[in-house]
């Protein structure tokens, strides 16, 4: 066993977006002897005696340069307690301390799975060791070192309850951004609305600052289209207490372009959703028709639709194929083994 150094944004099971991350660690630390967390900010947590984690302020509300110096100081006094760095997500970290640990002889590892890049990109892939991603559409997937991983389902928790789902329920989880077009699925139901299609339909999920405006738009523009008694908007909640929203809904949409993986997609699938996606990295591996080749509203509507009214058979045999691609091949405990093997070779 050996000693890790694991550097993410948050640490926190309440957190909506990142409090999967709390397994992931509680995970790895049956596999390795220590482990040391570095996060920008800390919330609730429960782990075992053999992890540390440390802050780097933002709980407290501190700057950039506080956060700066706390890093550094952080990765040199804690040099002694890894032998590896993982960095999940946020190349900064890599380009911050990528020098130092390939100076010290240790081993740099950089998790990331955006579309997007840039030459901070290319640097940070070009300081690390290997570097992972889900999708073959993520920016780095093009690297000889790029190790293409399981998304991580916790299958345990992650699973069909067999309790009855809403008729024709529709569920949108996730954060409320434009890249995540949750704009694109009302203008869909729109039209499903129009064709006096019956459904209801749940938004859960935050908005970052940034998009506030654009999350009251969205609200607005359901109030303008007198769509209030079938479309809710809820909060985010943590990822603990999605599976049983989850269980209640019958179809899940996403429609995060190819580039990000969102883990929201297999986590619905695990749960017995019927998905609408139009992220390609599944192409191959799950039902096409699952997959909406070109986002349009009509195409969004027409794929809803045509789930709605598949007959039981189908759907049984569609999630019983669906749900067993998830458990053999992107379950929490698949990913483990290969990240703690990638990491110790």
């Amino acid at each position: 066993m050996t000693k890790l150094l694991i550097i993410t944004q948050k640490v926190d099971t309440e957190d909506p977006i990142l409090g999967f991350f709390h397994n992931w660690i509680l995970e790895l630390s049956k596999k390795f002897e220590k482990i040391s967390v570095i996060c920008l900010e800390k919330g609730s947590f429960d782990l075992p005696i053999n992890v540390k984690v440390f802050s780097l302020g933002k709980e407290s509300d501190g700057s950039k340069m506080k956060y700066l110096k706390n890093f550094m100081n952080l990765i040199l006094g804690l040099n002694r307690e890894y032998d590896s760095v993982f960095v999940h997500m946020n190349q900064e970290y890599v380009l911050l301390g990528g020098i130092f640990w390939k100076i010290i002889g240790k081993k740099v590892f950089m998790w990331r799975n955006h579309s997007y890049g840039n030459l901070f990109t290319r640097i940070s892939v070009l300081l690390s060791n290997k570097v992972f991603c889900t999708s073959k559409f993520a920016f780095i997937a093009k690297y000889k070192k790029t190790i293409l991983m399981p998304v991580g389902i916790d299958i345990d928790k992650f699973k069909n309850s067999k309790v009855h789902k809403v008729k024709n329920s529709i569920l949108f989880l996730g954060r409320m951004s434009p890249i995540k077009k949750p704009d694109l699925l009302i203008e869909a139901l729109l039209i499903l609305d129009k064709k006096s299609v019956s459904f209801q339909a749940d938004f859960y999920g935050d908005p970052l600052p940034k998009d506030q405006n654009y999350y009251n738009s969205l609200k607005a523009n359901v109030k303008e289209l007198m769509l209030e008694n079938k479309i809710n908007f809820y909060n985010g909640v943590p990822n603990y207490e999605t599976p049983k929203i989850y269980n209640e809904h019958s179809i899940f949409v996403n429609l995060t372009p190819s580039g990000s993986f969102d883990k929201t997609i297999l986590e619905a699938a695990a749960c017995g959703c019927l998905l609408v996606i139009t992220n390609k990295s599944l192409s191959g591996e799950i039902d096409e028709r699952m997959i909406i080749k070109n986002d349009t509203p009509d195409n969004v509507a027409e794929s809803i639709n045509f789930w709605i009214n598949i007959n039981d058979e189908e759907r049984k045999e569609t999630l019983d194929k669906l749900q067993k691609y998830v458990l053999e091949n992107h379950s929490l405990n698949a990913l483990i083994e290969k990240l703690y093997k990638e990491i110790i070779q």
